[in-house]
């Protein structure tokens, strides 16, 4: 058994989920099996209709409310987010998947939805040959010097600035 590494996708740019659903397809493409927790998110994403061709070996788990949060997060989010970071606790302790992603993590954190203590909770009970990615903007430094790897996506220039709405299949 491999070591297992924690890695982290942040910062605000395009991209972080992206690059956490390349390596779910890479890991799944090795015969590893996928857990895919999303905190945010609720609904139909373009990414789930692909994922779900390999979902033998492929895992993903909504938690979102669908609604976008403005100033503190409902009650319903907060429960939303508890019921997530369970999901990611047995899914880490069953020892069933070789790759647990928690996909907006650090915007959950940020809103206080779960807590900086309950990320790198998830970190120490990883076991050993698990690889653990958190995604979302706003990575906070406790949890960043926490991993083992950290990419920064920065925003250089975005067509959203002119306009231009999410496109199926590329933005959702």
């Amino acid at each position: 058994m491999e070591k297992g590494y924690v890695q982290i996708y942040t910062g605000n740019g395009k991209g972080k989920t992206t690059a956490a659903l390349g390596l779910s397809l890479r890991a799944a493409g090795a015969g590893l099996k996928v857990y895919i927790a999303q905190f945010m998110k609720q609904g139909g994403y373009s990414e789930l209709k692909a994922l779900a061709r390999f979902d033998d070996l492929i895992t993903v788990e909504q938690f979102g409310t669908g609604k976008f949060i403005k100033g503190s997060p409902s009650d319903e989010d907060m429960a939303a987010g508890r019921r997530c970071l369970d999901a990611i606790r047995q899914a880490l302790l069953s020892a069933t998947y070789d790759v647990v992603i928690m996909e907006e993590a650090a915007v959950a954190e940020k809103f206080g939805i779960i807590s900086t203590d309950d990320i790198l909770e998830m970190i120490r009970i990883k076991p050993e040959g698990t690889e653990l990615v958190i995604t979302g903007r706003g990575a906070s430094e406790q949890v960043m010097a926490a991993a083992d790897l950290v990419t920064e996506m920065k925003e250089i220039k975005h067509y959203y600035q002119a306009g231009v709405k999410a496109r199926t299949g590329i933005e959702n």
